[in-house]
C-alpha cells in the first residue's frame, strides 16, 4: 500500500510538470483564434493527445530503444517553435484587422498541434511508466491525470496569451528549453 501510495504522488508530480509543455504549445496556438474556434482546437489536440499516449504507453518498452528519438522529438519542437513564432506573432504584426478565420487555418493550426504532441508525449508516457512500474491501473490513472491538466492548463494559457502576448514569448522559450534537453538527453548517450 505504501509503494502504491509512493507511486501515486511520483506520477502526480511527473504529470504536473510534463503536461505544462503540451498544455503550452496547445494554449498557443489556439490563442490566435475565437473562443467558439478555439475550444475546436483545444478539443482535437487533447484528442490527438490521448490517442497518441495510449499509442505510446503500448509501444514504450520498444521505444525505450530506439536511440535518437528524442533528437528527432527536439528537432521537431524546434520547427513548432519557428511556425509559432511565425503564424502567431509575425501573423499579426501583418493583419490585426483579420477577424475571420478560414478552415485552413483551423486544420494548420491542429496539425500543429498533433505534431507537438507527437514529440512532446513520449516524455510524459516514458516518466509515468517508469514511475508506475507494473502497475497498471497506476500507468492509467497517469496517463487520464496528465490529459485532464493538460486541457485545463491549455484552455487558461490560450485566453492568457490572448491578452498578454509577453506570456506567448515565455511559451515560446519554454518549448525551445525543452526541444534542447531533448537532443542534449538523447546525445548524451552517445557522447
Amino acid at each position: 500500500m505504501i509503494e502504491q501510495l509512493i507511486i501515486f504522488f511520483q506520477i502526480v508530480f511527473i504529470d504536473l510538470v510534463l503536461a505544462g509543455d503540451n498544455a503550452i504549445i496547445i494554449g498557443m496556438v489556439a490563442s490566435q483564434f475565437k473562443d467558439d474556434i478555439r475550444k475546436k482546437i483545444i478539443f482535437w489536440g487533447i484528442g490527438a493527445a490521448i490517442v497518441l499516449r495510449i499509442i505510446f504507453t503500448l509501444l514504450t518498452a520498444y521505444l525505450l530503444q530506439i536511440n535518437g528519438l528524442k533528437t528527432v522529438g527536439g528537432l521537431l519542437l524546434f520547427y513548432i517553435a519557428y511556425k509559432l513564432y511565425k503564424d502567431i506573432f509575425k501573423k499579426e504584426s501583418r493583419d490585426k484587422k483579420k477577424i475571420k478565420s478560414s478552415d485552413s487555418d483551423i486544420y494548420k493550426a491542429i496539425i500543429t498541434v498533433i505534431i507537438a504532441d507527437v514529440s512532446m508525449s513520449l516524455d510524459n508516457v516514458l516518466g509515468v511508466a517508469g514511475a508506475a512500474r507494473e502497475h497498471y491501473l497506476l500507468l492509467v490513472f497517469g496517463l487520464i491525470l496528465s490529459i485532464i491538466l493538460m486541457a485545463t492548463v491549455a484552455t487558461i494559457l490560450s485566453k492568457l496569451i490572448k491578452k498578454h502576448k509577453w506570456i506567448g514569448w515565455l511559451g515560446l522559450l519554454a518549448i525551445l528549453v525543452v526541444a534542447i534537453e531533448l537532443i542534449y538527453s538523447d546525445l548524451k548517450v552517445f557522447i
